[in-house]
């Protein structure tokens, strides 16, 4: 089990990219599968925020000013450099909403019953969309994706039909081979999104609908120095990916009631704080629902109503606020820094995301 968890750390790095070659298309598309680096922090200091503020109950907080907000870093009270309310009638461009079919690390059956749930959302009021749309399907095969977004919920409702996410040859009865081959491909997948996205201006709420892939994390599963280092710069590059490519990641868990009351869909919480060296890295670090909370989205289970929690997700594009601060010179390569976002209404929640990785 060591053996083949070294064989995948060595398989993680590079992950695979989007190639920029084709032009934006409505079809879908294959994603090339040409190897390319982890994304590279950045050295510019000044780091961008999407800050969600809700009430009670989860409605947006419109009307807040910029001397509302404090921004800590490593508990440093930092100034506030920009400030920006976007509602969604003058986004531009317009927040768009991604929604990932994973035929991967989700059965044929649930794979099915998303697909009735998906496409209730997607012909909700006459097909008519409130944000522009995309789709992308992700099988053991290939993952295809729609270049172009669409505000048409028919027409995409009608792609959709025409799309066959098939049955997958990867299973969990094949153990941790197959639990090993499907984290890889999952993380390849999302940095082939994250290179895409990081070309192409304004936000995207990127909506997975999976259980999550295998954490591959247990007392069987040993590390040498040279995996963690490993694993530590995967995990400085999904992040920091993340937020060049101005995404922010939704994990929706397609078995809804089947899963509630499991202790898998809790156990991601052990891996939620940030990961400050190599020595402290685990393969849960990289859990999709570890992902979505670290990045400022949102984790769904524990409901058969997928198409309303696609409409939950979908409601940060409603309103919210852009923020940016320069960070502090850091000491080393890769050292990170916790972020927290304070706003001065009294009841008011915040959600944004809870750290990044400076660079000298």
């Amino acid at each position: 089990m060591a053996r083949f968890c070294r064989l995948l750390l060595f398989l993680l790095l590079p992950l695979s990219a989007v190639s920029q070659q084709n032009p934006p298309s409505p079809e879908l598309q294959p994603r090339p599968a040409e190897p390319a680096k982890v994304p590279a922090s950045g050295t510019d200091r000044e780091i961008m925020l999407d800050v969600q503020v809700t009430d009670k109950s989860g409605a947006p907080v419109r009307g807040l000013q910029k001397e509302d907000f404090t921004i800590l870093d490593d508990k440093l009270p930092l100034n506030v450099v920009s400030f920006r309310a976007v509602d969604r009638a003058s986004a531009d461009p317009p927040v768009e909403i991604v929604l990932m079919v994973d035929a991967v690390n989700t059965s044929f059956r649930y794979v099915s019953y998303e697909r009735t749930e998906l496409k209730k959302f997607l012909l909700q009021n006459g097909g008519k969309l409130a944000q522009p749309t995309s789709l992308i399907f992700f099988t053991d095969r290939e993952a295809k994706m729609q270049r172009a977004a669409s505000r048409d919920g028919n027409a995409l409702a009608a792609l959709y039909d025409e799309y066959e996410t098939g049955v997958r040859s990867i299973t969990r009865s094949q153990g941790f081979y197959g639990a090993a081959e499907r984290f890889e491909m999952s993380l390849h997948t999302l940095s082939s999104m994250m290179e895409y996205e990081k070309t192409r201006p304004g936000r995207k709420l990127l909506v997975w609908f999976s259980p999550g892939w295998p954490l591959l994390t247990g007392p069987f599963i040993q590390l040498s120095k040279k995996d963690e280092e490993r694993l530590f710069q995967s995990i400085v590059g999904v992040s920091t990916g993340l937020r060049e490519a101005d995404i922010t990641l939704y994990s929706i868990d397609p078995l809804g009631m089947a899963d509630a009351g499991g202790l898998r869909i809790s156990y991601y919480q052990e891996f939620l704080k940030g990961v400050p060296s190599a020595n402290r890295t685990q393969a849960g670090d990289l859990g999709l629902q570890v992902l979505a909370t670290q990045s400022g989205g949102r984790v769904l289970n524990s409901s058969n109503d997928l198409a309303q929690e696609i409409a939950d997700c979908a409601r940060d594009a409603d309103a919210f606020y852009v923020l940016s601060f320069n960070s502090v010179r850091p000491d080393h390569a890769n050292e990170y820094h916790e972020i927290e976002v304070r706003v001065d209404k009294p009841g008011a929640k915040v959600r944004t995301r809870t750290g990044y990785y400076a660079q000298p």
